[in-house]
């Protein structure tokens, strides 16, 4: 009967060490990267430069946004047919259309 127990302790601290050592080297969870934030480009007030730098925006839809300008909103680059859809959908969280208001007279 005492080496039953005897067997039994013995298996209880192996499989409970082993499982135990196997938790200890199990590498903790990666958080995920946090996304980068890309700094939005005004298309009333961006040079040439900082339209170009957004993918997708070339040198021929760089120049028809700055010949259309002002913008109310970024959606016009749509409506008035500066961009194509399928290019603004790509684009539009990397896009601002600042408005200045004017400024009231005292």
């Amino acid at each position: 009967m005492k080496n039953l127990i005897r067997a039994c302790l013995v298996s209880a601290l192996v499989f409970g060490g082993a499982t135990a050592m196997a938790e200890e080297k199990a590498p903790p969870a990666k958080k995920p990267a946090p996304a980068k934030k890309v700094a939005l480009v005004d298309i009333n007030s961006a040079t040439q430069k900082q339209l170009e730098a957004i993918p997708g925006i070339g040198k021929e839809h760089c120049h028809h946004i700055m010949m259309g300008r002002p913008y109310e909103t970024t959606e016009e680059l749509v409506t008035r047919e500066i961009l194509p859809k399928e290019t603004y959908e790509k684009v539009k969280n990397r896009l601002v259309a600042k408005v200045e208001k004017p400024k009231a007279e005292k």
